[in-house]
């Protein structure tokens, strides 16, 4: 693999940088005293500050820290943890029973019980499909198939519909042979709706054939049958749909969206175009979501918002282009502001005497969680304290660590894109690659510098709406020396917000600049109102301001982009999810 030599790079957000930071909070939640089983929830608010386990502790939370921790490796090549990662593997692996389903285990205070959790499945089968996708291990794709067995098996299937009939699975089978007969689904977004996002990948890379049955008879019951979305696209917000809750609704439109691209079916492409639309209307432009349409309308999970730009990125691949607009604000706004990397506001304690074995800890918790995203976070704060809803809950979960270090992956990894011979840059952010590196000077300046490393038969960047056409201008050294391609030129822009640049050599630079835009706008969440300054898709500043830990409003903006020594990862082979 490459190695990154040091030279200038502007001190603008790096994504590859960011999954650095999360990698020690993906280590640092696991309980060594504790068969390094991860803690789930943290309270930043409580003096000292504590970390919690929880019912979510086993498929669930192991499964996204493999997922994570692969991710997060393969955009850095940083390998610190690996002892930790490996237990995390072991967990994971022993929580299967011969039926092939992942299973909760008997707490020590016997608070819950062993049971096949269907939420915990569909954490299982993403961290074993990217697992497999990293290594290629068999035994790995072993034990998926085994799974994705499972899951078809103990699927309910009816004439054009297959689903869950409770949300936990036992041993000896259903809990109660009834709720079958009767169909007593629970909640089919929860519990069939995103667990196809990760068995149609686990079908695309080893053609398993009980995954993409299973997506297409859970497409049907979604779209066809399940009510959990309304006609006009809004959430449905009964008490049996989960009031509406947002992750799991969004991160269903993320599944029915990828399979629709990979079937070609446009009606399901359709079909989550017009509730993501509707989505977006409940959400901040800057990308905080409500957790729900009810009682937790007021917390805001990095899950809820992952989802929203992995929807995103697969819409605007499908054509509609203006949501690289969306995705690029979320990603610059609310997923890298509520990333924990100042922890001087919290109080950890420097030693174990208040700790509870296998239920709380109080130890380094500041430390141990620098780099993880919020799991309850209000628009202009860290975390979330109303006097609605359900007031203060807690600060972390550990899905939104999982999610948020996704969140970094999967804008990471559409940056640059190749189709057909053309090469895209579809977001504004600074990475490398074997055919080019982006430098972005944003949001200090209207400026990206593009170098060349292979030849490129047709080359598109994106230009953000606020900066116009008409003053956009590429300037070319290298091979293309004194060309000039200006914005104002007929034939120079395609898909309505792609700025052609057509043939570049390798050794060529290419340094666009566009006009900046500063502006304000307000937002509201959820009856709050939000004054919120911009320049260019980069909030600057929010008010009014937070109390615990203010988000926003210590960002700095300059005249010139400020440079640092570095460079960009250039990994040989490219991950794709």
């Amino acid at each position: 693999m490459s190695q990154p030599s040091q030279h200038q790079i502007p001190d603008t957000l790096l994504l590859e940088e960011r999954a650095r930071h999360v990698l020690n909070a993906i280590i640092g939640m696991a309980d060594e005293d504790y068969n390094y089983i991860p803690f789930f929830n943290a309270d930043f608010v409580s003096k000292p500050a504590f970390m919690t386990h929880g019912d979510w502790d086993y498929g669930s939370s192991h499964g996204r820290l493999i997922d994570s921790v692969t991710l997060a490796r393969h955009m850095t090549g940083e390998m610190f943890g690996e002892d930790v990662e490996r237990h995390y593997k072991e967990n994971l692996l022993s929580f299967f029973k011969e039926d092939g389903l992942s299973y909760r285990q008997v707490s020590r205070q016997g608070n819950w019980g062993e049971a096949a959790n269907l939420i915990d499945q569909r954490a299982v089968i993403l961290s074993l499909t990217t697992w497999y996708m990293a290594t290629g291990d068999p035994a790995v794709q072993e034990a998926a198939d085994k799974h994705v067995a499972a899951l078809k098996r103990i699927a309910v299937k009816e004439k054009d519909v297959w689903y869950y009939p409770a949300s936990e699975h036992l041993e000896t089978g259903w809990p109660s042979r009834n709720a079958v007969q009767i169909r007593l689904a629970p909640d089919p977004a929860s519990f069939c709706g995103r667990l196809m996002m990760p068995l149609l990948k686990y079908h695309e890379i080893t053609g398993n054939p009980d995954a993409l049955e299973l997506c297409e008879y859970f497409t049907a019951l979604i779209i066809k049958r399940s009510g959990v979305y309304n006609e006009d696209g809004s959430f449905n917000s009964s008490l049996a749909y989960r009031s509406g809750h947002f992750h799991t609704r969004i991160g269903t439109l993320d599944a029915l969206a990828r399979f629709g691209r990979y079937t070609g079916d446009a009606s399901i492409i359709a079909f989550v175009k017009k509730s993501y639309d509707w989505a977006l209307t409940k959400c901040t432009r800057f990308g905080w979501t409500p957790g729900d349409l009810q009682e937790q309308a007021y917390e805001h999970e990095t899950c809820s918002l992952v989802d929203l730009i992995s929807t995103g990125i697969t819409l605007a691949h499908c054509g509609y282009t203006h949501y690289w607009g969306v995705v690029e604000r979320f990603i610059r706004n609310h997923l890298t502001e509520s990333q924990l990397l100042d922890l001087d506001w919290v109080e950890e304690a420097d030693n174990k005497d208040g700790d509870i074995l296998g239920k709380k800890t109080f130890y380094k918790v500041a430390q141990r969680t620098r780099g993880a995203f919020a799991g309850y976070s209000a628009p202009n704060d860290f975390c979330c304290d109303v006097n609605h809803g359900r007031g203060h809950t807690s600060d972390l979960q550990l899905c939104c660590i999982g999610s948020g270090t996704r969140g970094l992956f999967m804008g990471w990894s559409n940056i640059i894109t190749e189709d057909k011979g053309t090469v895209r840059v579809n977001l504004l952010l600074s990475r490398g690659s074997r055919l080019l590196d982006v430098s972005s000077y944003l949001p200090h300046e209207g400026r990206l510098e593009l170098k060349i490393h292979q030849d490129i038969a047709n080359l598109e960047v994106r230009i953000p709406e606020w900066a116009g056409y008409n003053q956009v201008k590429a300037e070319w050294s290298g091979s293309g020396e004194g060309r000039i391609t200006a914005g104002n030129q007929p034939g120079v822009w395609i898909k309505d917000c792609f700025f052609r640049l057509g043939r570049a050599s390798a050794g060529d630079t290419i340094v666009i600049t566009f006009p900046l835009s500063r502006y304000r706008t307000t937002e509201h969440a959820v009856g709050q109102q939000f004054e919120v300054q911009w320049q260019g898709d980069d909030v600057i500043h929010i008010s009014p301001e937070g109390s615990y830990h203010p988000l926003y409003n210590h960002r700095k903006i300059h005249d010139k982009a400020p440079m640092r020594e570095g460079d960009y990862r250039r990994p040989d082979t490219e991950l794709v999810w």
